[in-house]
C-alpha cells in the first residue's frame, strides 16, 4: 500500500472517533446521588452554540404530563418532555470543552453556568453546573 493510500485509510478509520469528541448526540444522565438513570438528553448544534432537550424521562416517578413548575423563565409550566435544558454552550478555543452556556435543573428551576467535557473517547460527558464557586459534576453516558 503506498503512503497516500495508507494516509487516506487512517483518516477514514479515525474519523468516527473525532466525531465522538463532541457533546452532540443523545446522552443518558445519571443521578450523581443515587446512581440511577434519570433522563435522556439530545444535544445538538444550533446557530454556533449547543442546545440540549430532555427527550426521554427514565425516573420511576416520572409522569408524561409533568410540567416545569419551578422554572421562572420562558420555560415555566412547560412540559418537561421536550424542554430545552441546555442553552448557549460554545467550544472553548483549542480545547475539547464546551462552556459559556447554561443548564437548567427542572427539579428546582435554577439555571447553572455550564461546562461540558467529553471523556473516554467521547463515550462519556462530564457535565458541570455551577453558581459561583459552588457546583457539581455529573457523568452522562452516550446512548448508541
Amino acid at each position: 500500500m503506498n503512503k497516500a493510500l495508507a494516509a487516506i485509510v487512517s483518516i477514514v478509520v479515525a474519523a468516527p472517533s473525532w466525531a465522538q469528541m463532541t457533546p452532540e448526540g443523545l446522552w443518558r444522565n445519571i443521578d450523581d446521588k443515587t446512581g440511577e438513570a434519570k433522563a435522556e438528553i439530545r444535544i445538538q448544534g444550533q446557530a454556533g452554540a449547543l442546545t440540549g432537550v430532555l427527550e426521554k424521562r427514565l425516573a420511576k416517578d416520572a409522569k408524561p404530563d409533568d410540567l416545569c413548575k419551578e422554572c421562572s423563565d420562558d420555560r415555566k409550566d412547560k412540559p418537561l418532555l421536550g424542554l430545552e435544558i441546555i442553552r448557549g454552550a460554545k467550544k472553548a478555543d483549542g480545547k475539547d470543552v464546551w462552556e459559556g452556556g447554561k443548564i437548567l435543573d427542572p427539579e428546582n428551576g435554577r439555571n447553572y453556568t455550564l461546562r461540558m467535557t467529553p471523556v473516554e473517547g467521547g463515550k462519556k460527558l462530564e457535565v458541570r453546573g455551577s453558581i459561583g464557586p459552588f457546583g457539581r459534576t455529573q457523568t452522562w453516558i452516550r446512548v448508541q
